[in-house]
């Protein structure tokens, strides 16, 4: 069940979830007719692959944003394609299908959009072969999931990531989330926000569903992708968006005493969006206030996604408002 700390920005009394279309196996429905059997196999083994994509109301221009549709949709590709799925949908097919499902909802506020590839077979036994597999998306109003003003606080979580060889974190395979939210309850039953996670080797690898970025010396650094990161849309938009305001970007591996001593430090992803880290390990990051840094990049994120920067106007795609 999706829940949230705080409304977005235009959010009005929601509507009841099983009242919203979504499109399932075929057709578009109301979400009360989307169900799937016990014995699905993706129910039973988290055979599946998901996306997170976000849609931002923009007030002033009356217009809804789908960000990043295009590059979500071609990952879940990619990623249904390691789970062994086969004669999927174009990219753009999916895309026309997310743009009418958030038209369909004729819903004026910031949404969250979820696509899901699904072993839909009613099997028992772990494989990923000889499998059926069907495709489902919702659309729901959806705010802030953290608070991207005041900052967060970070533990480093007991938990490691998982490593590629045992099960790949570049896709977002829905089976691999109990990882992260053995990562996320134990930072949180401890009074924090959220999770630093480690690889095997001790490298600081990411949040629990979000990426990351340091601050050093004014250079910003990131993880790569071979330190068991999920391969992010959001973190690539940062390097577009860090060149556009004359940042450098290092992609190095990055320690956890490293953090301890760094200037700044934010997470990124969908659901995250852009938010400034405070502190880790009860040990101020920096000034233990939201650097000038992030907050750069934070407010020029935010003005992009909303279809006020013409320069990124690639980002987005308008939804036309049904209803």
């Amino acid at each position: 069940m999706l829940t949230q700390k705080a409304p977005g920005p235009a959010a009005t009394a929601a509507p009841a979830l099983d009242d919203l279309i979504c499109y399932f196996e075929g057709a578009y429905v109301p979400q009360r007719d989307a169900r799937v059997p016990i014995m699905t196999h993706a129910f039973m083994y988290g055979t599946a692959v998901f996306e997170g994509i976000r849609a931002y109301w923009n007030a002033d221009a009356g217009e809804l944003y789908g960000l990043f549709l295009r590059e979500h949709m071609e990952r879940i590709r990619q990623n249904a394609g390691m789970l062994l799925m086969e004669n999927l949908p174009t990219a753009d097919e999916l895309v026309k299908i997310a743009v009418e499902v958030a038209s369909r909802n004729g819903l004026r506020e910031d949404l969250y959009i979820r696509p899901c590839f699904y072993k839909s077979s009613r099997s028992v036994g772990v494989r990923l072969h000889h499998l059926d597999h069907e495709f489902v998306i919702f659309a729901v109003p959806f705010g802030n999931y953290v608070d991207v003003d005041k900052g967060i606080r970070l533990m480093t979580s007991s938990w490691r990531r998982n490593a590629d060889e045992a099960l790949p974190a570049r896709g977002k395979i829905v089976g691999g989330y109990v990882n992260m939210a053995f990562q996320k309850s134990e930072a949180e039953l401890n009074g924090f926000d959220e999770a630093l996670v480690l690889t095997p080797d001790g490298h600081a690898s990411e949040a629990s569903a979000a990426n990351m970025f340091v601050v050093r010396d004014g250079v910003l650094l990131t993880p790569p992708v071979n330190d068991d990161i999920l391969e992010g849309v959001t973190r690539k938009a940062i390097f577009e968006l860090a060149a556009s305001l004359g940042l450098t970007v290092e992609v190095r591996s990055i320690d956890r005493s490293e953090i301890y001593v760094a200037e700044e430090m934010f997470l990124c992803g969908t659901g995250v969006q852009i938010s400034p880290v405070v502190e880790l390990d009860h040990r101020p990051v920096g000034s233990g206030a939201v650097g000038p840094i992030t907050r750069r990049i934070r407010d020029a994120y935010f003005d992009a996604v909303r279809g006020r920067t013409p320069a990124f106007a690639h980002w987005v795609t308008p939804i036309p408002i049904g209803g």
